[in-house]
């Protein structure tokens, strides 16, 4: 049993599980995520404590000293030192599988603090048109304004990876699934393109969560979140992660983040570390409702077209099937009639709340074009494929036939 831990069946320290020798093989999916990392103190507690202070007391100016140079381990400011933060680390590390987590204040602090630990002026980076607004704008705006350029390319098309490498790549990003149209990349084909390439494989597994999909088995060499969505699960909190295949990675992007400073709370490590407790069980009952409502949704004559990797008529049906073991919660689709009817359904909910978040109990409707999309181009947004008819649902945890319902009111109103 690791150090400091007490009665625990399982703790996690630097990245590494360890399993009390008397309990026998290393502990399933959600054991882990209701134990990991947990390394009891004196009081004895059951849950998790939040360690709410920004610095800690040394035993004499040699620990001090040992510790402000790395020379020996233990905490020093909390603005890269805490346990609850740690603890949080730890969890989320073993359960996708990595060497080394790092939690930050935001997803896009995780995107952020990955891109400027690891890149730097004359780099360039191939990323999928399928991203996240944020994202397109953090990469066209920021960093290229330090001399990291990004190309663009579809998510899909292997041969438009590969032609958009330079001797200067030294990142292929994406998300899969995407963000709102659930397109799913080969990921194990990414990965040997980036590493024939000697550049880096980030996937955003915002969307399954490692309940649902681990890209490092697949070959990834990080893994970025956004907290705030179903590892919380319940709209909680803002906060972010980076998950490394390999420790002496993640050892740079923890570098950036002791400088920088872009960290997570020890109340939102906190809330993230409840969130794990019950992440199987949710990503679960996601995905139950996500089918079903997905299924209903390309059977009315007002939808368009559904996106949604769990549908047999989903382009990458087959490939999602294989790379997750299940589809999530994300349901995204077109009504006929364009922006002026998706509004019409939008404003005609009364249950579904319009937000722009996602991953949470509550079931979330959002009109990508004028919302999580709406600060990028005309241009960039038809080159993703966000239409103005097209709408976002997040599935949420209420009944499959209220939320029908609910969206049946907009819907049935559209002259077909």
């Amino acid at each position: 049993m690791a150090p400091g831990c007490k009665r625990v069946f399982l703790c996690v320290h630097s990245g590494v599980t360890t399993v009390d020798e008397d309990k026998g093989a290393t502990p399933g999916f959600s054991t882990r995520a209701v134990r990991a990392g947990q390394a009891r103190g004196v009081e004895g507690e059951h849950n998790d404590p939040i360690y709410t202070t920004s610095s800690y007391v040394f035993e004499n100016a040699a620990q001090a000293a040992a510790r402000f140079t790395d020379q020996e381990a233990g905490n020093v400011y909390s603005r890269f030192t805490n346990p609850t933060v740690r603890t949080f680390e730890e969890r989320l590390t073993t359960l996708e599988g990595g060497a080394r987590g790092i939690a930050t204040a935001s997803g896009m602090a995780a995107i952020l603090s990955t891109c400027l630990a690891l890149l730097k002026a004359g780099d360039h980076i191939v990323a999928s048109r399928s991203l996240f607004g944020s994202t397109v704008n953090l990469f066209n705006k920021v960093l290229g304004r330090f001399g990291v350029e990004t190309t663009f390319v579809s998510l899909t098309e292997l041969d438009a990876w590969k032609s958009a490498l330079r001797p200067s790549t030294r990142m292929l990003f994406l998300e899969s699934p995407s963000n709102p149209l659930s397109e799913v990349a080969d990921i194990p084909a990414l990965a040997a393109i980036a590493h024939e390439a000697d550049a880096l494989l980030v996937v955003d597994n915002v969307l399954c969560t490692p309940a649902l999909q681990r890209p490092l088995e697949l070959g990834a060499d990080i893994v970025v979140h956004s907290a705030t969505k179903y590892l919380d699960g319940q709209g909680r909190c803002i906060g972010g992660a980076v998950v490394t295949a390999e420790e002496a990675v993640g050892a740079e992007v923890f570098a950036f983040l002791r400088i920088a400073g872009p960290t997570m709370s020890p109340f939102n490590a906190w809330v993230f570390l409840n969130g794990l407790e019950t992440l199987a069980l949710r990503m679960r009952a996601h995905s139950v409702a996500g089918r079903e409502l997905a299924a209903w949704l390309e059977a009315h004559p007002a939808v368009r077209r559904v996106y949604y990797p769990g549908l047999e008529s989903h382009p990458q049906h087959a490939l999602a099937a294989r790379q997750q073991s299940d589809f999530g919660g994300i349901v995204a689709f077109e009504v006929r009639g364009g922006q002026a009817e998706a509004w019409r359904v939008v404003d005609s909910t009364r249950l579904i709340s319009i937000t722009g978040n996602l991953g949470d109990a509550k079931t979330t409707i959002t009109h990508p074009a004028t919302t999580t999309h709406g600060r990028i181009s005309p241009e960039e947004r038809a080159a993703a494929g966000i239409e103005d008819g097209l709408l976002r649902i997040a599935v949420g945890l209420e009944d499959i036939e209220d939320i029908k319902a609910d969206l049946a009111t907009g819907l049935d109103a559209i002259d077909v």
